[in-house]
């Protein structure tokens, strides 16, 4: 059973702000939305949203935290004002739609932007936005499987040029180990933190990015 980053109680006011935040970055400030998620998630505004902090899940309105990222990524700057629109545009409904997905599968907005840009999610709007939210649910599983292809291990190792043995030498992991987990033969989150935390040190990146389900 996946535990939730926060309560239920929350995941409307989640929606309410993510939508907001989407619809204004994109239609408002014309950023691109594939650009908005990177800006997104490396300004560490993600993964507070995730985690359910109830300052940016419930503390802020999504046009807050639009220019609250905006502004830590380039500085102060001019923006403007928000359309107020009766119409929920499809920007607006990725956002809400995304803010359930996430919620319901416990995974990274960075782990589903790798796999499933918000461009394409924005896509999904004529055929999916009147439909029951379980539908895009479903939809959404099939594209993160479909796009999954290799661990996150051996993605990782390969493009710091290291074969599997030279990055059991240099961390003293035993091989077999990294070629299960590189195989998902065994599950690399159920592994020793002292594991995961040699393995990161050599490949230079934090140890959630070796998991392949970090938020359960």
């Amino acid at each position: 059973m996946m535990t939730h980053a926060y309560s239920e109680s929350y995941l409307s006011n989640a929606k309410d702000r993510l939508s907001s935040f989407f619809d204004y970055t994109i239609n408002d400030c014309k950023l691109a939305p594939d650009w908005v998620t990177a800006l997104f998630v490396n300004t560490g505004y993600a993964e507070q949203f995730e985690r359910g902090n109830p300052a940016y899940v419930a503390g802020m309105s999504g046009v807050e935290l639009a220019r609250a990222v905006i502004t830590k990524a380039y500085g102060k700057k001019n923006l403007p004002a928000p359309t107020n629109v009766e119409d929920c545009s499809p920007e607006y409904w990725a956002g809400w739609a995304l803010a359930e997905y996430q919620w319901s599968r416990c995974r990274r907005f960075k782990d589903i932007f790798e796999r499933i840009p918000l461009t394409n999610i924005i896509e999904m709007y004529p055929a999916y936005h009147e439909m029951d939210i379980t539908a895009f649910i479903d939809a959404m599983d099939g594209f993160y499987k479909a796009a999954e292809g290799d661990s996150n291990l051996k993605r990782i190792r390969e493009n710091r040029g290291l074969s599997q043995s030279e990055l059991a030498q240099r961390s003293g992991v035993n091989l077999r180990n990294i070629q299960m987990y590189e195989q998902r033969v065994n599950s690399i989150d159920r592994a020793q933190a002292h594991i995961l935390y040699k393995l990161s040190r050599v490949l230079g990146c934090d140890v959630e990015d070796l998991l392949e389900d970090p938020m359960t």
